[in-house]
C-alpha cells in the first residue's frame, strides 16, 4: 500500500505507520457503533476475523489500507454534491470540490490520462457513463425524441429495438462471457444488452487466446459503434494497439474496461501496447480489485469525450459519494508511490508461481498459464463442476469463485472453471513459495473431491464429497501460511 523504500513493498500494514493509532481509531469507532446497534459492530469485527482467517483467492478482491477505510467513515458522507468541481447544484461543496479534484489529479498522473472522472459508484456505473458518453458524442439528441422514449421500466424488447434504430442502430462488439468477458459488455440480462445490439468475439478454440484476425473479421462484418475490450476472466494481456487499429478501421469507438488489471497498469507491469490508456477513447475501471482502493468506479477519457463523461451525474448516476471519492484520492495517492510498482510486479510474479504450481501438479489451465493477476482452472479434469470445486475449496478454507471456461458445457451457473487471483494474498506478503504451497493445497482438495449422485441417478452438478480429513488438513495448512503473513498486524480491536 503506502510503503516507503525501507519497508516491504507488498504488505498492507505499511500503509499506516502507527498500528497503535489505527487500533485506537477502530476500537473507538466500534464502541460508538455498538452503542447504537451492537450486532452491526459485532458483524464488522467478525468480518475482520474472517478475512484474517481466509486464504482469499478471489481475483476481484483485495485489502484496502486502514487510511483508505477510515476515510470513508467521515462526515463527507453527509453532503450532496450533484454536478462537477466548481459547478454544483448544491451550495457548500468547497470541500467536496477539493477531494474530487485531488482524486482526479492523482488518476490523471497515475495513468497518464488527459481526463479523469471519479464519481461512478461501481464498475457497472463507470461503464454506463462511458456508453452514454459515446452515445451523447456520436448520436444527435433529436433521435431520442423521435423514439418516443418512455420510462425505462416500461420499455418492451420491441421498444428497445426501436430506440436502438432511432439512435443510429448502435451496436457493441465485446468479448464473450465464456471467453472471459463481462456481463456489462452488451449481454442481454444487463442494461448494456438493452441499449445495444450486441455481438461477441471469442478466443481460439485450441489455445484459448484472443485471435485478433478473427476479431477484425467480426468487426468488419458487424460494424459496431463501440468495440469493447477488457475482461474479468481472461488470464492474458491484450494488445490494445491492435484493438485500436480494428476500431479505427470500422469507425468504432474503443472502450476498454480495465477494472481487473488497473493495478497492473498503474504499477507499470502493463506498458506499451498492453497499456490501454494511450489507445482507448474511453477507459473504465473499478478502484478496488488490484488498485487496493475503496469500492467504486472511475472513467478515463480522451479530450473529445471529457464533457460527455462529466455529465455522468445526472445522466446515469445519482449524487456522487464524497466520502468514497476522498477514499479514492487516498488510494490513488498510495498507488503513485514507488512501492506500489513493486506490489504490482509481485502480483504478476505470484500469478506465474501459482499457475506453474498448479500445472506441475496436473491441473489444466485455460490458455495454459497467465500473463496477469488471475488463473483459470478447468476443473472438468478433476471430474467436477465449478460449483462443486468452489464449495469443496471453501470447506477447506480456500476462497475462490466458479467461472465459465470457453465453450463451457455446464453454462454460467454450474460452470466448469475456478477463477483464482493473487492481489489479496500478495497484499499480505505471500511470495513464490507460499503460492506454490497454495497450489498444492488446491490440487489436493480437488483431487480428493468427487460428485455424488443426483436425484435422477446421474452425477450431480452441485453435490459432492471430499475424502475424510482432507478439508481439515487443508484448513490447518492454510492457517499456517496465513499466520506467517498476518493481515493488518498490530491492529487489534480488543
Amino acid at each position: 500500500m503506502t510503503t516507503d523504500a525501507t519497508t516491504s513493498p507488498t504488505t498492507v500494514p505499511d500503509a499506516v505507520p502507527d498500528a497503535v493509532a489505527a487500533s485506537a481509531a477502530y476500537r473507538s469507532a466500534l464502541e460508538v457503533i455498538g452503542a447504537v446497534e451492537p450486532r452491526v459492530a459485532e458483524a464488522i469485527g467478525a468480518e475482520l476475523a474472517d478475512q484474517r482467517a481466509s486464504l482469499k483467492l478471489i481475483a476481484s478482491e483485495n485489502y484496502a489500507s486502514p487510511a483508505v477505510l477510515l476515510t470513508m467513515g467521515t462526515w463527507l458522507s453527509d453532503k450532496y454534491a450533484e454536478g462537477t468541481v466548481g459547478h454544483r447544484f448544491y451550495a457548500g461543496c468547497q470541500n467536496v470540490d477539493t477531494v474530487e479534484a485531488l482524486a482526479a489529479e492523482h488518476a490523471r498522473e497515475l495513468f497518464g490520462a488527459p481526463h479523469a472522472y471519479v464519481q461512478p459508484h461501481s464498475g457497472i456505473d463507470a461503464n454506463l457513463v462511458a456508453f452514454w458518453a459515446v452515445l451523447a458524442s456520436r448520436v444527435e439528441a433529436p433521435a431520442l425524441e423521435r423514439a418516443g422514449v418512455r420510462h425505462v421500466n416500461e420499455l418492451t424488447d420491441a421498444d428497445w429495438r426501436e430506440l436502438r434504430r432511432a439512435l443510429g442502430d448502435q451496436r457493441m462488439l465485446g468479448m464473450s462471457l465464456d471467453a472471459g468477458g463481462h456481463l456489462t459488455h452488451g449481454f442481454r440480462p444487463n442494461i448494456s444488452g438493452k441499449m445495444f445490439e450486441q455481438s461477441s468475439y471469442g478466443t481460439d478454440p485450441e489455445t484459448g487466446l484472443l485471435d485478433y484476425a478473427a476479431v477484425r473479421d467480426r468487426a468488419r462484418e458487424f460494424r459496431p459503434l463501440i468495440l469493447m475490450a477488457g475482461y474479468s476472466a481472461y488470464p492474458r494481456r491484450v494488445d490494445f494497439a491492435v484493438m485500436r487499429e480494428i476500431a479505427d478501421e470500422v469507425g468504432a469507438t474503443l472502450v476498454v474496461d480495465m477494472a481487473h488489471f488497473a493495478g497492473l497498469v498503474a504499477g507499470k507491469v502493463f506498458t506499451g501496447d498492453f497499456d490501454p490508456v494511450p489507445y482507448a477513447h474511453v477507459v473504465t475501471t473499478t478502484t478496488h480489485k488490484s488498485l487496493r482502493g475503496p469500492r467504486g468506479g472511475m472513467v478515463l477519457a480522451q479530450p473529445e469525450f471529457a464533457d460527455a463523461v462529466d455529465r455522468g451525474c445526472p445522466m446515469v448516476l445519482g449524487g456522487p459519494l464524497p466520502h468514497v471519492m476522498a477514499a479514492k484520492a487516498v488510494a490513488l495517492a498510495e498507488a503513485r508511490r514507488p512501492a506500489f510498482a513493486a506490489y504490482a510486479q509481485a502480483v504478476a510474479d505470484n500469478a506465474q508461481s501459482l499457475a506453474e504450481g498448479l500445472t506441475r501438479r496436473g491441473a489444466r489451465l485455460v490458455t495454459g498459464g497467465t500473463d496477469n493477476h488471475l488463473v483459470l482452472i478447468d476443473v472438468s479434469g478433476f471430474g467436477l463442476t465449478g460449483r462443486q470445486a468452489e464449495s469443496a475449496l471453501l470447506d477447506a478454507g480456500v476462497v475462490s469463485n466458479r467461472n465459465a471456461v470457453p465453450a463451457d458445457p455446464n453454462g454460467a451457473w454450474y460452470t466448469s472453471g475456478i477463477r483464482l487471483g493473487t492481489p489479496a494474498l500478495t497484499s499480505r506478503g505471500f511470495g513464490a513459495a507460499e503460492f506454490d504451497r497454495t497450489a498444492e493445497l488446491i490440487v489436493d482438495v480437488l483431487s480428493a473431491t468427487a460428485p455424488t449422485a443426483a436425484r435422477d441417478g446421474g452425477a450431480s452438478k452441485a453435490r459432492y464429497t471430499t475424502a475424510d480429513g482432507v478439508a481439515a488438513r487443508t484448513r490447518v495448512a492454510a492457517a499456517e501460511l496465513l499466520d506467517a503473513h498476518p493481515l493488518y498486524p498490530g491492529l487489534e480491536l480488543a
